[in-house]
């Protein structure tokens, strides 16, 4: 039970840590969306990567010679998945607005990145058949309430302040982006799951369970960092409304700032998933399918916490206040839900 609760725990951290990486992204001025958005990938897809991995393992190049090249294309291409859907993110907020289009994108992702891994394996019995996996299906079913909750009351909030709303509404479109994104971004819980053979090895070489991850996220988000990349530098040099050159001449006190920001949201971006990993190692195997479960809805939880630390909620009605904090406690309820799944 310790091991379990600390797994929870530790996925909360990544939660939070993926709930606050756009703040300081939020403060860079002068520079286009692309160039930043590029510029924190570097940071959390390329560089932090393969330097944890370097530290981590003995061999690095021999190390990932060693694993079966089915199993690395596998996993970069789920990240590639993984990267469609995080492209397709801002095209949602674009036409549905942060809130709705946040809740279901998650609630999709949070489904599918959930259930889709142990029915390939299987699993299906275990799920439906087991009190453990019940409790833990309560759990999913919980945190998709939750989610929905939040939602609404970010919309609300968001009608009440006239700010945030997307400048392109389209309510047809929009669902579809969100549901495209929801599936596409699961691809990052598809490569998890595909990364077991390489997990086995790092600890064969000496690696510890908690860190035995982490070796993975070479390949998954490196898959991702293609997509990524190519739409940025795309619109970079197919945009004549931006450019890397152009960002690049700002005032070098500029550039610099700039830079730092959005290498401290990419940083904070990448610890989502170390914490991921962590999270992981201290769910047992066989109930693996809930770590993605927790770390979306813990997505959601800490998105509304620090929206409102941010003074975020400043002027909104109390009853959309109370909304988000009901739709907080149904998640934490959801989390204990899935606590009590795992223990059974």
């Amino acid at each position: 039970m310790p091991a379990i609760l600390a797994g929870i725990g530790w996925h909360m951290v990544g939660a939070a840590s993926a709930a606050s990486f756009y703040a300081p992204i939020e403060k860079v001025k002068r520079w286009s969306w692309e160039t930043t958005w590029a510029v924190a990938g570097i940071f959390s897809w390329v560089l932090l990567p393969i330097s944890v991995s370097y530290v981590l393992l003995p061999h690095f190049g021999g190390f990932y010679s060693s694993i079966p090249s089915g199993v690395l294309v596998k996993m970069a291409l789920f990240g590639a998945m993984w990267g469609v859907g995080n492209v397709s993110y801002g095209l949602t907020m674009r036409h549905l607005g942060m809130s709705l289009g946040i809740g279901i994108a998650i609630g999709v992702t949070l489904v599918v990145g959930t259930l889709v891994p142990p029915l390939i394996h299987g699993q299906a019995a275990m799920l439906f058949q087991t009190r453990g996996g019940l409790l833990n299906m309560a759990g999913v079913v919980v945190a998709l309430i939750g989610v929905s909750i939040v939602s609404y009351a970010g919309h609300m909030k968001e009608m009440q302040l006239k700010s945030g709303g997307p400048t392109e509404f389209n309510v047809m479109l929009g669902l579809a982006l969100a549901v495209m994104c929801g599936i596409f971004s699961s691809g990052m819980s598809f490569a998890m799951d595909a990364a077991h053979p390489l997990k086995d090895a790092a600890e064969a070489v000496g690696v510890k369970h908690l860190y035995s991850a982490l070796p993975a996220y070479v390949f998954i988000m490196g898959g991702g960092a293609l997509v990524n990349f190519a739409y940025c530098f795309g619109r970079l040099v197919v945009v004549k409304k931006i450019s890397l050159k152009e960002d690049l001449r700002q005032p070098q006190g500029t550039v610099f700032r700039n830079a730092a920001l959005a290498a401290t949201g990419g940083i904070m971006w990448y610890l989502q998933f170390f914490f991921y990993a962590w999270g992981q190692a201290n769910i047992p195997d066989r109930l693996s399918y809930v770590n993605w479960m927790l770390h979306m809805s813990g997505y959601v939880l800490f998105g509304g916490i620090v929206g409102f630390a941010l003074g975020e909620w400043a002027g909104v009605s109390s009853r959309s206040t109370r909304l988000l904090w009901v739709g907080i406690a149904v998640i934490i309820a959801a989390a204990n839900l899935v606590g009590l799944g795992l223990a059974s």
